[in-house]
């Protein structure tokens, strides 16, 4: 019997194998809380980002009642003035509990002891283990700290950013001067962040380094519970949209003290994993508290004069805030398919807009004309979609290396070619095989793919 342990350690070791994901630094024993990205992963999280951009930025989803905004985006240093963090909280409360085992040495957050496995003990979690003898509990900040100039010292003190959110706050005024926007308007980025976590744990989706989309969306503030819950539900049915099954996806409601101290109304949206129900993106109304601590830190003006309501006010954020890596292990989980009637019987059944690789293209043999016919088919897919053409090995082990890597459909040029100009064209989901005209194959996946 297969358990989620196992098949998250299958989906693990395919990602290896195929080229997904890689330890960061792996030649030199590599180092926690940290992940490359290889070809196939690079491909797969620019598609996911690229959906996210065209669908929430370029062409954002109309507002309620008809009501269409502006959405504008910005690229943030990582590293900005440490006031910044004075001012959003990160230096003062940003931490975690944390906890040492004298016997292992192991540190631990001690507010997840219970899901934590002892490395003593593998099959007693932390908090349950006879082996452990932990510290009492000590707060322990989570940016990344370095230095700025020539010397190091109190003065020169700066962090990596914990989040892409303040970037946006504190360019707020910025973006009102120079894009002519008129409020409801939203400001999206796209960047790295950086937690030094005491215990990254669960493959990627906790990590030291990772990746997030967010949007800061700037109301009035009697419409911010309306466009709380438009945003909510918008970001919700976008993973839905991108092929995250409803029953493994869940959005949830934070309620009493699980709210944040400056948040009015908060969700996640959540992915059931192999390790268990996690977040994938918060949505939350951080009323006017951003912009109203920068106004307080720096002294200046960050309030919007509405011409309409001839009215003068701070304005509440709507901010949907999703991890992209987070993102692509959901996208990754919920593509790995286990088929043992299959001749191959693991395949990535990624939707086609996330899908590395959209087609291949293979001649039977390398050889009696067949790589001339193949090689002009695939230079002209590949003008239009991401293309591999492969010559070599059994037409069964490219199949099974194509369905790995989630290609949703693969053209077979073989001896039937030659008399009447068609091609095999093999389905990655069921396996299935058709003929089509070979001059046919761009507007078949243009079809196929509704891309």
């Amino acid at each position: 019997m297969t358990t989620q342990a196992d098949t998250m350690e299958k989906i693990v070791a395919l990602c290896r194998r195929r080229g997904f994901i890689f330890g960061s630094s792996e030649i030199y024993g590599g180092i926690g809380g940290f992940w490359d990205y290889g070809p196939l992963g690079t491909e797969l999280k620019r598609n996911i980002k690229e959906a996210w951009w065209f669908d929430m930025v370029r062409n954002p989803p109309v507002g309620p009642g008809g009501v269409e905004f502006q959405m504008v985006g910005v690229d943030c240093s990582i590293i900005m003035n440490p006031k910044v963090w004075e001012a959003s909280g990160h230096v003062g409360g940003f931490s975690d509990p944390m906890v040492d085992c004298r016997h292992c040495k192991g540190r631990f957050r001690a507010d997840q002891l219970d899901e934590t496995p002892c490395p003593m003990k593998p099959s007693k979690m932390v908090g349950q283990s006879d082996k452990c003898e932990l510290t009492e509990p000590r707060a322990f900040n989570l940016m990344f700290q370095t230095y700025v100039g020539a010397l190091q010292d109190e003065t020169s003190i700066a962090y990596l950013r914990p989040e892409t959110a303040q970037g946006i706050f504190v360019n707020f005024k910025n973006v009102l001067d120079t894009s002519r926007v008129k409020l409801p308007f939203g400001i999206a980025q796209m960047g790295k962040s950086f937690r030094n976590e005491i215990n990254p744990r669960n493959y990627t989706f906790r990590s030291r380094e990772f990746e997030q989309y967010e949007i800061e969306f700037f109301c009035h503030p009697s419409e911010a519970d309306m466009w709380y819950e438009f945003w909510r539900d918008v970001r919700h049915r976008w993973y839905t949209d991108l092929g995250l099954e409803s029953e493994k996806l869940r959005l949830r409601e934070h309620v009493g003290d699980e709210l944040a101290h400056y948040a009015k109304s908060c969700a996640d949206v959540e992915y059931d994993f192999p390790f268990g129900l996690s977040e994938l993106e918060g949505i939350a109304n951080r009323t006017d508290f951003d912009l109203k601590a920068h106004i307080d830190k720096s002294g200046k003006d960050l309030s919007y004069f509405d011409d309409q309501r001839k009215e003068r006010y701070v304005p509440y954020v709507i901010e949907p805030s999703g991890g992209i890596d987070r993102s692509v292990l959901a996208f990754i989980t919920e593509a790995y398919s286990f088929d043992e009637s299959r001749a191959s019987p693991q395949f990535m059944k990624f939707h086609p807009r996330l899908a590395p690789i959209k087609a291949a293209v293979f001649p039977l043999v390398a050889k009696d004309g067949m790589p001339d016919i193949a090689e002009p088919m695939y230079r002209e897919i590949k003008k239009r979609f991401a293309c591999q053409y492969d010559p070599k090995q059994s037409i069964g082990k490219r199949y099974a290396r194509m369905d790995e890597a989630g290609t949703p459909f693969c053209f077979t040029i073989d001896g039937q070619t030659k008399e009447d100009g068609t091609v095999t064209v093999r389905d990655r989901d069921d396996a299935s095989q058709i003929r089509i005209d070979k001059s046919r194959c761009v507007e078949y996946l243009q079809d196929k793919l509704g891309l």
